[in-house]
């Protein structure tokens, strides 16, 4: 597996099922739903590359949290 692909298990924010994501780290930030193939909901998936500490930093949320 090349050093820029990285398997992650992440929780569905819903239904607390177990999903692996392969992450990307060359294709620069990212900000995306995905679908929990058991709840059928989406899952917002944000993916920055922390360059200053060399880490990803994965925020996994339901993106139904209102932010005042």
């Amino acid at each position: 597996m090349p050093k820029d692909l990285i398997d992650k298990k992440i929780e569905c924010p819903h239904c607390g099922h177990h999903i692996y994501l392969t992450l990307d780290s060359s294709a620069g930030d990212q900000d995306y739903y995905d679908e929990c193939p058991a709840c059928c909901h989406d899952i917002h998936i944000n993916l920055h590359i922390d360059e200053y500490r060399q880490q990803l930093d994965l925020a996994v949320d339901s993106d139904d949290e209102q932010v005042f």
